[in-house]
């Protein structure tokens, strides 16, 4: 598979939430650098480092079969000539399953290369749980 070219920081995040949202390991890597110094924290896992780690441990998340949707918010970026961090609530709801989960808080880290934009590091834990988000998950319907 041909790598596609990210002429922004921005095109590799939409490729990779693409990616991600349609299970397409190939799509996938080819958002991520060659780089053997790449890394990837998913929420509660151990910390992978390089390519085929990576890449396995997107291989186990596709292999579930769920369908994730994902909605982008809060969005944060520090952005230089060669390199971008994004900050971004992921907020993700399973196909199937009918109640809310907390969302996600991820850092993308993407390095500018010969050959466009590039994911080095994304690291992804649960986000604290508001007053307000724990209220609405403990109300009950009284009878």
């Amino acid at each position: 598979m041909t790598k596609m070219l990210f002429p922004t920081p921005q095109d590799a995040e939409a490729a990779f939430y693409e990616a991600f949202t349609k299970g397409d390991l190939e799509a996938m890597m080819a958002v991520w650098s060659d780089d053997d110094e790449i890394y990837c924290v998913h929420p509660g896992s151990p910390r992978v480092s390089g390519v085929a780690q990576v890449r396995e441990s997107w291989r186990q998340i596709f292999a579930s079969g769920q369908t994730l949707r994902f909605q982008l918010r809060g969005h944060q970026y520090l952005h230089g000539m060669m390199l971008s961090a994004h900050s971004v609530y992921e907020h993700i709801t399973v196909a199937g399953e009918t109640r809310a989960r907390n969302p996600v808080i991820a850092t993308n880290i993407y390095l500018r290369t010969e050959r466009g934009w590039r994911i080095v590091a994304h690291h992804a834990s649960p986000a604290p749980v508001t007053a307000e988000a724990e209220s609405r998950r403990q109300a009950k319907t009284l009878h």
